[in-house]
């Protein structure tokens, strides 16, 4: 990557300079990688996650008002609006910085970071941030390598890359999206011990090779992005025994809100209401988490609307997906997709599963799925896997129709839209 290093200013150097980093098989450090010079404000768009990386250095010393992503999450119409916000578009590739001005130059605000949200619910929206309301681990965490597989810029890759930069000892390996399918081999031979990826990327990973997954030393296991169920929670518990396992609720708008480690889907009904200083307040308004959160985006003060449906059952708050998708209208009876989703992935067989509804004569609605078969499955025919559902739920939530694919869907935000 051919950029300037600028001399840091006195007194910026990150906590976590020294920190080691593996970017496409080089291994630097915070303090020794190349930074580029950037226009303020910028919107990157980086060609790797080693250019990312850079942005993200340059924005810790120098405070640059920055929006950082990968190419292929901004298209033509998202980088005309960005133009018109008065961002200069900057497309940073190993040859350097490739600038587009703004119509309208601004001035730019000092120390402000923008992410650009998943879009899952429409067209991508921008939350203001700083390198501080990202910062969400602070206590002192013991020493760890991490392997980093999230697309640049996202609040998860925010995540563990704010962890390398402020605290000692907090090491960073990145993989690119070709290297995804073999990342167990590239964590193996760095010395990973921890890492952080949607449940579709740990499921991705135990279908695709669970024997090089167990290979990989890991301590410290994470997951969020995406609906968390009991299903991948013990089949990572089978690989990993003696590994920490935790799930965390968060977004762009609200910060990590949810933090559990106790290996049961779902968070304890106990903590709704909970008022403690510097923690998210939880609760549920027409089947909706609120939270009211201390790392909030811009604007987003007091209790806000997540769009995520969750049920109580028991003792546990379960989280089951997104209000406007996760909910299925059956001839007047609701069925919650995330529900349904989670007895198919609790069959042994099934690695995973997506519940959608389509319409039917008469009831309007039925249920449908897709699913994708462990390797060693001895179920081959979708009338077994029916039986199934239909001695766990409901008559009118058991899927009539289930669609056996042969790879487990995956985006850029390694997200797999379920």
């Amino acid at each position: 990557m051919t950029v300037a290093t600028p001399h840091p200013p006195a007194g910026a150097r990150p906590a976590g300079a020294d920190n080691r980093l593996v970017v496409g098989g080089t291994t630097m450090t915070w303090g020794t990688l190349p930074t580029p010079v950037l226009p303020d404000p910028a919107a990157v768009l980086a060609h790797s996650a080693g250019h990312a990386l850079a942005a993200a250095r340059q924005h810790a010393l120098h405070g640059t008002e920055l929006l950082l992503s990968t190419v292929g999450r901004v298209d033509a119409a998202m980088r005309a609006e960005l133009l018109d916000a008065g961002f200069t578009v900057t497309v940073l590739d190993d040859d350097g910085a490739h600038p587009s001005a703004p119509p309208r130059p601004r001035a730019a605000e000092p120390g402000r970071l923008w992410l650009l949200t998943s879009g899952s619910t429409g067209r991508p929206k921008r939350v203001g941030h700083t390198l501080d309301t990202l910062t969400t681990v602070r206590a002192g965490q013991p020493d760890r390598t991490w392997l980093c597989p999230y697309a640049p810029g996202t609040y998860a890759w925010w995540q563990v890359v704010t962890l390398s930069l402020t605290q000692a000892g907090q090491h960073l390996v990145v993989v690119e999206p070709d290297e995804l399918d073999d990342w167990p081999a590239v964590a193996a031979a760095h010395g990973v011990d921890a890492a952080s990826g949607t449940p579709t990327f740990w499921r991705r990973t135990l279908y695709r090779d669970a024997a090089a997954l167990a290979r990989v030393p890991l301590r410290q296991i994470t997951l969020g992005g995406e609906p968390v169920d009991q299903a991948i929670l013990d089949q990572l518990r089978e690989v990993f025994p003696a590994a920490r396992i935790s799930w965390i609720y968060a977004s762009s708008e609200v910060g990590a809100s949810i933090v559990v480690h106790d290996g049961r889907a779902g968070f304890p009904a106990a903590w709704l209401g909970r008022e403690a200083p510097g923690r998210p307040t939880l609760s549920v308004h027409n089947d909706e988490l609120v939270v009211t959160s201390p790392y909030h985006g811009v604007g987003l003060a007091g209790p806000v609307r997540t769009g995520d449906r969750v049920q109580v059952v028991d003792d546990r708050v379960l989280i089951t997906g997104r209000l406007d998708s996760d909910e299925i209208n059956v001839g007047g009876s609701k069925v919650s997709a995330g529900v349904v989703r989670g007895v198919l992935t609790g069959h042994p067989a099934v690695a995973w599963a997506r519940v959608t509804g389509r319409r039917a004569p008469v009831l309007g609605r039925m249920v449908v799925a897709e699913v994708v078969l462990t390797p060693a499955a001895d179920v081959t025919d979708e009338a077994a896997l029916v039986r199934w559902c239909a001695e766990r739920l409901p008559e009118h939530a058991v899927p009539r129709r289930i669609r056996v694919l042969t790879e487990i869907p995956v985006k850029e935000t390694l997200k797999s839209d379920v």
